[in-house]
């Protein structure tokens, strides 16, 4: 029995984990070129809802990708303003993600009426890696997944190595780090933030259509449900690393499934409220320990 426990814990916290994964990496690259994306909740509703509309038309892999498409759209107004015109980038990612969240409301409201609907939608199922997947307890965690969890798995160790050893992520870098220097180097420094801030769109877009066709099967307004703002807290928890982004959005999954193990083990009498507002809880403790003890890129929020 505690085994089953464990295993069906392990396997909900990598799956929960795994858009908050994808939106932190993407975010990562944002803030390591000095641009924080406040703007990265409203790209994610905008996946979801892209993914939804786009998946009963063109299927599964149409809505991954159109998911995709519609969170960067949303990041390219954000880059437009604070890249381009040099607005102030927390006023401006608030007012885009406010923008996001009331536009994909209504528009599902238009598309699928005032009440909305229960949509019937392909979705991705588990992929399931032969022999892998019947490893006790970590079988179904690491190896029966949705195929975006294995690309979060994946990409983090290939972006830190991008990071570190191409020429374009020491750009990067040296962008969030050394604005000065890099622009004496001759590294058109808006051009890689913008296209850093696009990235972290498109991650944040994927982020969203896996919400909605890997994991809940349907569109419900708001369901992005503070998950840009944690994403946040993870790349500050995770030291602006993509291995250590990863295993912040681990630590952030297993909070957020922490409450269907506590009703499982009968702890019925707590209000299950308690247990909604533990992802939430920890992100405010992630970034008030934080504060002053982390080597945030310099540049990083600079106009």
């Amino acid at each position: 029995m505690m085994l089953e426990v464990s295993g069906a814990f392990l396997e909900a916290t990598v799956r929960t984990a795994t858009p908050l994964a994808l939106a932190a990496m993407g975010e990562c690259v944002s803030e390591r070129a000095g641009v924080i994306n406040i703007g990265l909740e409203g790209s994610i509703i905008a996946g979801a809802l892209g993914g939804t509309v786009a998946a009963g038309v063109m299927g599964v892999g149409g809505g991954f990708l159109i998911g995709a498409l519609s969170g960067l759209a949303v990041a390219a107004l954000f880059a437009l303003f604070t890249v381009g015109l040099r607005a102030d980038q927390i006023i401006t990612g608030t007012a885009i993600t406010l923008f996001a969240l009331g536009l994909t409301g209504t528009l599902y409201r238009s598309l699928f009426g005032v009440s909305g609907v229960a949509l019937s939608m392909p979705t991705s199922g588990a992929w399931r890696i032969p022999v892998l997947a019947d490893i006790p307890v970590i079988g179904a965690a690491l190896f029966a997944q949705p195929p975006t969890t294995y690309l979060a798995l994946l990409f983090a160790p290939l972006l830190a190595w991008w990071l570190s050893r191409t020429q374009g992520g020491l750009a990067v870098r040296a962008i969030g780090e050394y604005p000065d220097a890099a622009i004496a180097a001759g590294i058109r420094t808006r051009l890689w933030q913008a296209g850093a801030v696009l990235f972290a769109g498109a991650m944040a877009g994927l982020a969203g259509a896996t919400l909605v066709l890997a994991q809940a099967g349907t569109f419900v307004e708001g369901m992005s449900a503070g998950r840009g703002f944690i994403a946040i807290a993870i790349v500050v928890l995770g030291r602006w690393k993509p291995m250590g982004v990863l295993a912040a959005a681990l630590l952030f999954g297993a909070a957020n499934s922490l409450q269907t193990l506590f009703q499982s083990m009968g702890w019925t009498g707590i209000p299950y409220q308690l247990f909604l507002a533990i992802p939430y809880v920890l992100t405010l403790l992630v970034l008030a320990g934080a504060s002053g003890r982390t080597a945030a890129p310099a540049a990083l929020g600079r106009r």
